[in-house]
């Protein structure tokens, strides 16, 4: 074993274009880690890591972004400005015709891929400002700040969210993976140190058993994750074919692949944003003085945290919704089937047009449904960590982060894999 990966390395190294890409995926790592690190003057990071801590919301805000957020540096909104732009024309790709025409179009992508640098801008600028106005009411941590000064903070955070949009682009057309999902990978990555020195303080004989048993947990975890996200039904598909000598037609089998996990992390992404309104809900009726109010946002406050039960449940559900959500957004068996009689495909034993709408949609719905309740698992893992073990330090290995991280990774490995074949075929015609 070993050795194969010891050949398998050596072969990447003697690949020139995949050495090239290695090379420049480890310096657009360094570089962003330099970008995370530097420091935006005149605030109270000791304050700002307290609140992280005790904060749920905030502390998932600094997951995704990397754990800048704990250093509040010029990198601090990270990469979610872009994801949102993204998810918007994604969305309305499926909603507006004309943006679904257009992503079909030679060079459509390359526009729409703009219109999202585009709109990353004023969204990055809304999200500065809102998190300065949140930490402002949570701690301050900026003291008084003079309308220049908060200008200058605002630009800052936007200027660094574009430079990682610039740098994960460069990632992905001269490095190795997607290069946006590379780049939060590596943020979530760089969080690994911190968790496990903080995993190592805590080891005492009365909780040994409880350490170990969560790092079995930890690569069952991992191996639940490959699995579904390496799991597909294949639906057998028969494209009918003229044959030259008979003038009949001859059948070329093939298959069509749906994933277990078509949604990906998404649903996940959507459901904290709503998981975590009834918590800031609470927080806003808290000011009104009448006593049946008061005791609703105490209720929601209370109740609404990642250690309660109404809390783990509605983000369950909320995330089997969105991922059925998504999926009939992304994946439409209407098109499938028209495309099928175009190109004369069909399913063995079921009729083209609606029979095959029927059929396609009844497998997504079953299939959709374990994906869905695996998210949800997946999504309420860290506190379900938390309580089993009673440490904190279950929650570097649940949740959102494996998922992001396992994804990367498989999404890279099969890219090498594909530069390794390819130079094989080379040699092979050479």
């Amino acid at each position: 074993m070993i050795d194969k990966i010891i050949r398998t390395i050596r072969n990447m190294w003697e690949v020139p274009e995949l050495r090239r890409r290695i090379l420049f995926t480890i310096l657009i790592l360094a570089l962003l880690r330099v970008l995370s690190n530097i420091p935006l003057p005149g605030v109270d990071v000791s304050k700002l890591r307290d609140l992280l801590s005790r904060n749920a919301f905030f502390g998932l805000f600094d997951l995704f972004s990397g754990g800048n957020l704990q250093h509040f540096s010029i990198a601090s909104l990270s990469l979610n400005p872009y994801i949102t732009a993204s998810v918007i024309f994604q969305l309305l790709g499926m909603a507006l015709p004309k943006i679904e025409a257009l992503q079909k179009e030679p060079g459509g992508y390359e526009k729409i891929n703009q219109w999202t640098r585009l709109l990353t801008v004023p969204l990055a600028i809304v999200q500065a400002v809102g998190l300065y106005f949140l930490l402002s009411k949570q701690i301050n941590i900026f003291g008084s700040l003079q309308w220049w000064e908060l200008g200058t903070l605002i630009i800052t955070l936007v200027a660094g969210t574009m430079i990682m949009m610039w740098l994960g682009e460069l990632l992905t057309e001269y490095g190795i993976g997607n290069g946006i999902s590379v780049v939060i990978t590596a943020g979530i990555l760089s969080r690994l140190p911190s968790a496990f020195s903080s995993l190592t303080q805590t080891i005492t004989p009365e909780n040994s058993f409880n350490l170990i048993a969560l790092g079995v947990a930890a690569v069952a975890i991992i191996i639940a994750i490959v699995a579904v996200n390496e799991g597909e039904r294949r639906i057998p598909i028969h494209v009918a074919r003229r044959t030259n000598s008979t003038g009949g037609y001859s059948e070329a089998p093939t298959h069509l692949p749906l994933k277990v996990n078509q949604a990906g992390v998404m649903p996940i992404i959507f459901a904290v944003a709503v998981v975590m309104l009834p918590a800031s809900l609470g927080q806003f009726l808290q000011r009104f003085s009448e006593p049946q109010i008061r005791a609703v946002a105490n209720w929601l406050i209370v109740n609404f945290t990642p250690q309660k039960a109404v809390y783990n449940i509605f983000y369950f559900v909320m995330v089997v919704a969105f991922t059925f959500f998504y999926t009939v957004i992304s994946f439409n068996p209407e098109k499938i089937a028209d495309e099928f009689m175009k190109s004369g495909r069909f399913i063995p034993g079921i009729r083209p047009g609606k029979p095959t709408v029927n059929f396609l949609n009844w497998i997504l719905a079953r299939i959709t449904l374990s994906g869905a309740i695996f998210l949800g698992l997946v999504a309420v893992l860290p506190s379900l960590m938390q309580n089993l073990f009673a440490t904190a330090a279950s929650l570097a290995i649940g949740g959102t982060s494996v998922l992001i991280v396992v994804s990367v990774v498989l999404e890279s490995v099969k890219q090498v894999e594909s530069l390794l074949v390819t130079r094989d075929y080379d040699s092979f015609l050479k």
